[in-house]
């Protein structure tokens, strides 16, 4: 099964040359590497450093930071060139070596072939004085989501577990849902959009255990306040779409502090 790995980048040079050491010792290596750069002109560069073959394909485009856009050029570049199977990986996160072969796995088996396949993935602390050691990583998936065992490919129903750091799905599902949608803009929404879209087309979930992924540190803040104005723009998006508020924590959280208030309907708004 002719297999890509999609990753968007903007910004983002080291996270992504670990990345493609990480796909260098994968048990399986990707047939294509699409590498979808954002408005940066760096990242062919950091490609052609690290000795690895990928198509870097340039979306200039200002900001907000179009991720829904950029996933969806990159499906449509891995299709073209004839990929099967597609895998998303955020440019943040490096494949285990296993986890292309379990998701290849589950997309060629009859029950699982049709599904949105999701795979664990863990949060590393900040590396040491010379970076991580790939060998070194140690699995410690995030609890929030569903971790089967490394030989088990667990059904679910709950699609707003899906998270777009770690996916894949063959080109026939990823038709049927019908990519992301590309009214999102900047960040928040778009990934839970996505698990909706795949639900109501009927395509079943699936948690591929033995599929990890390990997300490099960056610093973050919690509530993201840097990314408040994306996030009430996308809430909007959203629930115009569906009927009820995705990212309720952040809302709540960005209410409580006084940066944002709530209609009676939950609607946000900009204080």
């Amino acid at each position: 099964m002719k297999t890509a790995v999609i990753t968007v980048v903007h910004g983002r040079a080291a996270h992504l040359r670990r990345q493609i050491d990480g796909l260098a010792l994968s048990a399986r290596k990707p047939d294509e590497h699409i590498v979808v750069a954002v408005a940066d002109a760096s990242v062919a560069d950091t490609v052609a450093s690290a000795g690895w073959h990928a198509n870097v394909v340039q979306l200039d485009e200002s900001p907000p930071l179009p991720i829904a856009l950029a996933r969806n050029a990159g499906a449509d570049v891995a299709i073209a060139e004839g990929a099967e199977l597609l895998v998303f990986l955020d440019v943040d996160c490096i494949p285990a070596r296993g986890l292309l072969d379990r998701y290849c796995h589950a997309a060629a088996t009859p029950e699982h072939r049709d599904a949105l396949l999701c795979g664990p993935v863990t949060y590393l602390s900040p590396p040491g004085p010379h970076g991580y050691v790939l060998s070194e990583l140690k699995i410690d998936p995030h609890p929030a989501r569903p971790v089967p065992a490394d030989d088990v490919i667990a059904d679910s129903s709950d699609y707003t577990l899906f998270w777009s750091l770690s996916f894949a799905l063959t080109v026939r599902t990823w038709t049927r849902i019908g990519g992301f949608c590309e009214v999102y803009r900047g960040y928040g929404g778009e990934d839970t959009d996505f698990g909706q879209r795949a639900a109501a087309s009927g395509v079943p979930m699936r948690w591929v255990g033995g599929a990890h992924a390990f997300h490099q540190y960056h610093p973050v803040s919690d509530p993201p306040v840097q990314h408040l104005a994306d996030i009430v723009r996308n809430a909007q998006v959203f629930q115009r779409r569906w009927g009820w508020w995705p990212m309720e924590g952040w809302l709540s959280a960005f209410e409580g502090m006084g940066a944002i208030g709530r209609r009676a309907d939950g609607r946000p708004y900009m204080s």
